[in-house]
């Protein structure tokens, strides 16, 4: 078997207002072999951005399009496959944009993995450990304290158990958070409360937030901190009632590991849109060995959607499953299968590959850009 197509494709739903989040466009990466089978990935990142690396010609050894690494290669040897493409990238790569398309490519090598040999990627990855996994309504505060209660009230009525509230305008001031937050345990009831700060303090205004918010009895405190102060979160974890959870800008193994090594976070956001499964494998034992807990980052489509419980399924203790429900046709309507949480539970799929099939249809309506 070898690959002969690499496609990568960007999509951009129109009209999106200015937000924090990223269901209005997708890149996917399509990787074709000459026995008619495709896997299909995507990356959570700048979707132009992606296309440049996957289309980059070579420049020299370690500045090569990852398309021209690809091509002739088998796809079923996706160590050997993301090492060549880690080194063979290292000018523009290594930590970020670069990793992020191969992250793309390496969903697309197990996606076709599975297909070949007729079995989930769970299986591929050492086999679930858990059939279904709670998932929690991930969504962006309301304006104030109100809007934010009637949001917790609507998605505990549609049979979630916990909910997440994040981003602006959190972090305006001291008053305003505490309104945000009173307003969703308000809203929330007993139900489960998380709270994504979305990078906005110091660790100390982090320390008494936290203080602050542990009466409504969050169960975590994401990304309080900006993503690169380590030193931070390490302080911060080791002083806070409340758990610290981060990890959702972290692209690859290298990227997540002064995380780990200092043991800086409670729980740690695994997105595999940025690391690829064979990156999150690679973190998943890290971070289990050393007792930390793990959820899946996702805001994207149904695709990443489907990637993430496959692997959050074979992680030991696999507590949240983050499910986003933004109103976005890309977040519902990519995939023929509706990929969301039922009944506030997330089933892990056993179709071969992901488990998902693309629309066509909606990608001809939404391309904006295609390898040629």
């Amino acid at each position: 078997m070898k690959i002969t197509q690499v496609v990568c494709q960007v999509l951009r739903i129109p009209d999106v207002q200015a937000k924090t989040a990223s269901s209005q466009d997708s890149v996917l990466v399509r990787v074709r072999t000459d026995d008619g089978l495709e896997g299909v990935g995507e990356a959570d990142s700048s979707p132009e951005g992606v296309k440049a690396i996957v289309d980059a010609p070579f420049s020299h050894n370690i500045a090569c399009g990852l398309r021209q690494l690809l091509v002739g290669e088998n796809p079923l040897d996706h160590e050997r496959l993301w090492q060549t493409m880690y080194r063979r990238t290292m000018y523009f790569g290594r930590k970020a944009l670069g990793v992020t398309a191969m992250a793309a490519v390496d969903m697309a090598l197990w996606d076709l993995k599975g297909k070949a040999f007729g079995q989930p990627v769970h299986r591929l990855l050492g086999g679930k450990q858990h059939d279904r996994v709670r998932g929690y309504a991930s969504i962006l505060f309301g304006r104030d304290g109100k809007e934010t209660a009637d949001i917790a009230r609507r998605w505990v009525a549609a049979g979630y158990a916990a909910v997440k509230f994040g981003w602006e305008p959190m972090g305006t001031s001291e008053a305003v958070d505490i309104d945000l937050v009173r307003g969703a345990r308000e809203g929330l009831g007993n139900a489960t409360l998380l709270i994504d700060a979305g990078c906005v303090y110091d660790a100390r205004t982090a320390l008494r937030r936290a203080h602050a918010f542990a009466e409504y009895r969050p169960e975590w405190f994401e990304e309080p901190l900006r993503q690169d102060d380590i030193d931070g979160y390490v302080w911060l974890r080791d002083r806070s009632p409340v758990p610290i959870a981060a990890g959702e800008g972290e692209c690859g193994r290298e990227s997540f590991r002064p995380l780990i090594d200092r043991r800086a976070l409670d729980v740690y956001q695994v997105d595999i849109s940025r690391c690829g499964f064979t990156d999150a494998a690679y973190i998943r034992g890290r971070v289990e060995e050393g007792g930390g807990r793990l959820c899946n980052h996702c805001y994207t489509s149904p695709l990443t959607v489907a990637a993430s419980i496959h692997w959050l399924s074979t992680c030991r203790d696999a507590f949240l499953f983050e499910d986003c429900v933004e109103d976005s046709p890309l977040r519902h309507e990519l995939t023929h299968e509706k990929v969301q949480s039922v009944g506030g539970w997330m089933e892990v799929p056993d179709r071969p590959g992901l488990g998902v099939t693309i629309d066509e249809a909606f990608v001809k309506k939404y391309l904006v850009a295609e390898s040629k």
